[in-house]
């Protein structure tokens, strides 16, 4: 190739163009990624809303109204006023009488994949937990996510025993889970053949935060007397 070829070659773009050009592109979808999340961010968090508040009365059924309540040790129950910045929560639901039939509550522990949240709904009246529901799992669609939809794992939670000891600060029978079929007393959590870790983490995750919750929501009562 002669020189007069070669000087009538375009030069080689530079590193700093290259770089610079990498740069822009970079920030361009770094700013489009943030204008979205800010955009879609109060649809999100209202459905989210929606769904929990949905999942109180599932997990409830004879409430038709709810108040949130942060926990205020040692000083019991308050209701919430404004936005959630951290504190710990519950649930209190009413029925039209705006007499207490219940407190939700969310749980969260390890599954077999990922993290499981759920909420519950405790019975003071029945001493139980009398309904869950999952509100994230990641876990084996068709053997893991029974947890969800077996009717005869969900059955466990219709009157679940936790019942206080005499000194009123720990469950009498931690909630424990038990091989399926061999389910004798009504704190056993009976298993999923086919998904015994998940249904396993589940009984765990409801232990953990039955033997947290109970003794405080048992205790303050008198807290959630009277609803909104």
């Amino acid at each position: 190739m002669s020189h007069a070829e070669l000087a009538s070659r375009p030069a080689p773009p530079s590193t700093w163009h290259m770089y610079r050009a990498m740069v822009g592109v970079g920030v361009f979808c770094g700013l489009l990624i943030v204008s979205v999340y800010q955009v879609t961010l109060p649809v999100i968090e209202r459905n989210k809303a929606e769904a929990l508040q949905e999942a109180i009365f599932h997990v409830l059924p004879n409430a038709s109204t709810s108040t949130t309540y942060r926990l205020d040790e040692p000083n019991g129950f308050k209701v919430l006023e404004g936005e959630s910045h951290g504190e710990q929560l519950v649930y209190a639901g009413y029925d039209a009488n705006e007499e207490l039939v219940g407190l939700a509550v969310e749980a969260r522990g390890m599954g077999y994949q990922d993290v499981i949240g759920l909420i519950y709904g405790y019975s003071f009246a029945e001493e139980a937990i009398v309904g869950i529901q999952v509100l994230e799992s990641k876990e084996t669609p068709g053997l893991g996510d029974k947890i969800e939809t077996d009717p005869a794992f969900l059955q466990n939670f219709e009157r679940l025993d936790v019942s206080l000891a005499d000194n009123l600060s720990e469950l009498a029978n931690p909630i424990v889970p038990v091989k399926h079929g061999e389910k004798t007393h009504p704190w056993e959590v009976d298993g999923i053949t086919g998904a015994t870790i998940s249904s396993v983490a589940i009984a765990n995750i409801l232990d953990r935060s039955a033997q947290y919750w109970v003794p405080r929501i048992r205790n303050n009562l008198r807290d959630f007397q009277g609803g909104e």
